[in-house]
This record gives structure tokens, C-alpha cells and sequence, in this order.
């Protein structure tokens, strides 16, 4: 008996963006990757606050989702790289202006009760 997956339906473009990148920390994650390659701990000493828990889980996801790459390399000691792909490249590429105007009225939305 096969399993049933049920298909993604959205209303709009945004609907969906949104939908890929799932919270917080996704968006905080691609912007520290938007330089290049990191490894693990670099990658969570450039998104502060997040655990390394929940980091693990949202690389797993983005990997999934086909946002991120995870690159192991076999050596002694092991090392593991996570870059964007071209998908996760051009989400966060359309997320420029969002965050330059989250920037611009930074002040204004930390003020809002």
C-alpha cells in the first residue's frame, strides 16, 4: 500500500515563499550563508541565539526543501560544510529588500506595543 502524499496548494507567490522558509531562523540561516560555505559552528556563532538543536533541524529541513547543501568531507577530523544552492540562493536573493527595509524602519517596529 503506497503512502499518500498530499500536494501543496497556495493562494499566492508569497503563500508559498513563506511556506519554504518556515520561520525565523531559515531566513537568518540563508543570510549567514549568503557570504559562502560554513561549517557547523561557524554557522551558529553567525545566527545568534539559536540552539544547536534547532539549528540541526532547520539544516535538515533546508536540505530537504533543497535550499541548503551539505558537503562531508572524509578526513580526519570529519568535516561538514553547508552552502545555498541555487534555489536557497535566489530565495535569499529576494529577500534583500525585505530585510533592507526591516533596516530602514527597524526602529519604528521595535517601538510597536
Amino acid at each position: 500500500m503506497g503512502v499518500l502524499v498530499k500536494k501543496r496548494v497556495y493562494t499566492c507567490g508569497l503563500d508559498a515563499a513563506i511556506d519554504v522558509m518556515g520561520g525565523k531562523w531559515k531566513g537568518l540561516i540563508l543570510f549567514s550563508l549568503h557570504e559562502g560555505p560554513l561549517r557547523f559552528g561557524e554557522l551558529r556563532r553567525s545566527v545568534p541565539g539559536i540552539s544547536e538543536r534547532v539549528l540541526i533541524l532547520q539544516l535538515r529541513e533546508m536540505e530537504a526543501s533543497g535550499l541548503v547543501h551539505r558537503e562531508v568531507y572524509h578526513q580526519v577530523p570529519p568535516k561538514v560544510e553547508y552552502s545555498l544552492t541555487d534555489f536557497g540562493q535566489s530565495l535569499n536573493t529576494a529577500l534583500m529588500p525585505l530585510g533592507e527595509w526591516g533596516e530602514e524602519n527597524m526602529e519604528r517596529i521595535q517601538a510597536i506595543p
